[in-house]
């Protein structure tokens, strides 16, 4: 079942574009400079999904 383009992009916003803290693995939002739990400014972007 296929996605309507808006919906896609609705979902990728909330879901998949994230920053993930590598000390706690929280999600972040994609502006974060620090990490909101514990403050680490050590972040990564979340990984893609494979199909």
């Amino acid at each position: 079942m296929a996605l309507d383009p808006s919906s896609k992009e609705l979902a990728e916003k909330y879901n998949l574009k994230k920053l993930i803290c590598r000390r706690c693995y929280s999600r972040n939002d994609v502006r974060a400079r620090n990490c909101r739990n514990c403050k680490s400014k050590d972040l990564r972007k979340k990984k893609p999904l494979r199909k």
